[in-house]
């Protein structure tokens, strides 16, 4: 998971709601320069919608979130997910995530829910939801106790505060869904997401 999130900055999440768009959708985020998707679990068009995109846009690295139990941790592993995001952490979930190889970000938003993290072997964590519960405050005081810690946070961050966050020495990236925002996948204007995406890649310089 570090190579992952040290490669990405800025991981876009990507709500599909018909199974045609996923592809396209993939392919204008790539030509933006963010071949790197949090899909996520949300709709019935999910599942078929990854697996359009792992058949289809074998460049893409494709991931599932908002993955609450341990049925659909297996469901994201079964259909070649390459990273799976939560947006919290149960035991149950985390058992079955330290028993694979795939990438695992568990979610977390209190020092209590970091620590059990901790305890199952976990650095890497997606922090949520972000701006609702402290944000960059309570990031910074994390980094005091938690210096191992490593998060990737999600919620309420767009290009006013993207890189306030990646500033911080213990955000590795950021998820964001203003580059892929319901209307513009609705429209199939994959040209403004890849112009959102171009913009992103270069507000981070990379």
């Amino acid at each position: 998971m570090n190579d992952l999130l040290n490669s990405h900055p800025i991981i876009p999440v990507v709500v599909i709601e018909r199974v045609e768009d996923a592809v396209p959708l993939a392919e204008a985020l790539i030509a933006g320069g963010l071949p790197i998707m949090e899909v996520t679990l949300r709709t019935e068009a999910a599942v078929a919608g990854i697996e359009a995109i792992v058949k289809h846009v074998p460049s893409a690295i494709i991931g599932s979130g908002t993955v609450c139990n341990p049925q659909q941790f297996t469901i994201s592993e079964d259909i070649g997910c390459q990273f799976i995001v939560s947006p919290g952490s149960t035991d149950a979930l985390l058992k079955v995530a330290q028993a694979s190889s795939v990438p695992f970000l568990p979610g977390v938003c209190s020092p209590s829910e970091l620590m059990r993290g901790l305890d199952y072997g976990f650095e890497h964590f997606k922090f949520f939801p972000a701006e609702a519960v402290g944000g960059i405050r309570l990031l910074k005081a994390l980094q005091g106790p938690f210096s191992q810690a490593k998060f990737c946070a999600t919620g309420g961050i767009g290009l006013h505060n993207v890189m306030d966050y990646l500033d911080l020495k213990n955000v590795m990236s950021v998820g964001g869904s203003w580059i892929t925002e319901s209307s513009l996948v609705r429209e199939k204007r994959w040209q403004d997401i890849q112009r959102l995406a171009g913009e992103a890649v270069s507000l981070c310089g990379h």
